[in-house]
């Protein structure tokens, strides 16, 4: 009986049309297998239960004697990621939906504790000293940010993740892209938040869709790749031709995308309103998207001191950002002091070859990650040795660095969304698609994240509450000085 019920749910969970008959169905597994009592249990050997229950306590002790200044005191001690190992992915695996209750608890009582010491009904504490408080908890809390892989017409796969985050609150205002990642990005980021639903519905990606055949339909051309304009002209449909600034004071998101370098003796760049605020965004994700020896390299754009549209770095040109910085966590860490990492990972060459160590080690796994490790090395000793040889040809050399540079990547964060391999030819892979393989795309991607919606929404509740306060408290800030200067010039 408790078999055929379980069988029942994982059924209706593959069937799910929506992250709310998915959740459903995932709570009645955990029902029907008793890992409801594994979540009602404290006890765990992959965090310090004994310690957050102690904490949960005393947070509880002090909200309810309204000791305000204890209750301050506390959480300055106690905020920081991963506390007491709370972040361990195995507390994330057993139960399809959530994890340890207690943990879900702490979580909760943090935020509520923020949000109670940030509100009007706290006369006690200055505002100066609440400011000077959330400004340290966010700095030494860190911040998360969804990274977007070089993808192709897998980019879809990108979209599908980001609704399902987007739907339940979670996508965060951090993002980066590199090429096919970079355009889901750009869309999210030149657009205000009542106009980007829209853009997860498959027949508004197909752009030209009422003017083309339906082989020429789709993002990046049909059975037939696209030529370097005609992409342009797409990006051009499809993105609003705003700056990175311009964008970032549009929607408040940081856009980020990553672009390689066509010459030698050049460094990658991570484009954004604090490194590039005056680059043009369409110039940028064209350039991510510049796949080496199939797409032209691109020179940037950006808006100079009277408002003209000019050159932007004019001897330098740019390509695929992939190729170098699929993922990049340590610019992102020192840019906005992320140190969570959401990833969707959708690279054509490195999707069948990543692991999402959130999930159970298998000997499959464990045979897949020695061989890939085992590659790495005989790659990189071989390039090594081949060195003086191939600096005789420089173009064979060029492509042995750019391959050492894919190979040596990172290409996994702290939560993994990773597409599921599909065995398409290479010629598919670079075309675009029809509205029904973007549609199944879409689907695909919101399939692979709902699993991973509860661990999101739990890693990153803190945060958005500490972000959210932060902004409030900064703008009232500014409102009282710019009242202050009002009254100097009256």
């Amino acid at each position: 009986m408790i078999l055929n019920t379980t069988l029942k749910m994982e059924k209706e969970m593959a069937q799910a049309k929506s992250y709310s008959e998915w959740s459903k169905a995932a709570k009645a597994h955990d029902k029907s297998t008793g890992v409801d009592k594994w979540k009602a249990s404290d006890e765990s050997k992959h965090f310090d239960h004994t310690s957050i229950r102690r904490r949960l306590k005393r947070l509880s002790g002090l909200w309810k004697s309204q000791d305000n200044a204890g209750l301050l005191y506390a959480l300055n001690e106690g905020i920081h990621g991963n506390m007491d190992g709370m972040g361990h992915a195995r507390l994330h695996q057993k139960a399809k939906f959530g994890t340890k209750q207690l943990i879900q608890d702490y979580v909760d009582a943090i935020v509520n504790s923020l949000e109670y010491l940030a509100s009007d009904k706290v006369t006690d504490i200055p505002f100066e000293e609440k400011l000077d408080f959330f400004r340290r908890a966010q700095h030494c809390y860190g911040r998360s940010a969804f990274l977007m892989s070089g993808s192709g017409a897998y980019l879809y796969f990108h979209v599908g993740v980001a609704k399902a985050l987007w739907e339940e609150g979670l996508l965060p205002d951090i993002m980066s892209g590199s090429s096919g990642g970079s355009v889901v990005g750009a869309l999210i980021s030149t657009h205000s938040d009542k106009d980007i639903p829209p853009f997860f519905k498959p027949e508004n990606l197909v752009v030209g869709a009422d003017d083309a055949s339906e082989e020429e339909s789709g993002f990046l051309g049909g059975s037939r790749r696209l030529r370097a304009d005609e992409i342009r002209q797409r990006l051009t449909e499809l993105l609003p031709d705003l700056t990175f600034q311009e964008a970032y004071e549009l929607t408040g998101r940081h856009l980020n995308v990553s672009i390689a370098p066509a010459e030698k003796h050049q460094t990658s760049r991570l484009l954004n309103a604090i490194a590039s605020p005056n680059v043009y965004i369409r110039e940028a994700v064209l350039a991510s998207c510049a796949v080496p020896g199939i797409y032209p390299p691109v020179t940037l754009a950006a808006k100079d001191h009277r408002g003209e549209r000019v050159p932007y770095l004019p001897n330098r040109k740019w390509v695929d950002g992939s190729v170098t910085h699929d993922l990049p966590v340590k610019r992102l860490a020192r840019l906005y002091g992320v140190n969570h990492h959401i990833v969707s990972q959708a690279n054509p060459l490195v999707t069948p070859f990543a692991t999402d160590f959130s999930q159970k080690r298998n000997p499959l796994s464990s045979i897949r990650n020695a061989s890939t490790a085992t590659m790495k090395a005989w790659f990189n000793a071989n390039v090594e040795m081949m060195q003086k040889p191939l600096s005789y040809f420089p173009r064979l050399n060029s492509m042995a660095n750019m391959a050492l540079s894919v190979i040596n990547q990172d290409y996994t964060g702290d939560i993994n969304i990773i597409r599921p391999t599909m065995f398409w030819g290479p010629s598919k892979i670079l075309s675009n698609l029809p509205v029904e393989d973007v549609a199944e795309l879409i689907a695909l991607g919101e399939r692979t994240a709902w699993p991973k919606i509860e661990m999101v929404r739990t890693q990153t509740k803190i945060s958005q509450t500490l972000d959210r306060i932060l902004f409030r408290f900064e703008n009232e800030l500014a409102h009282d000085h710019e009242l202050v200067v009002k009254r100097k010039i009256a």
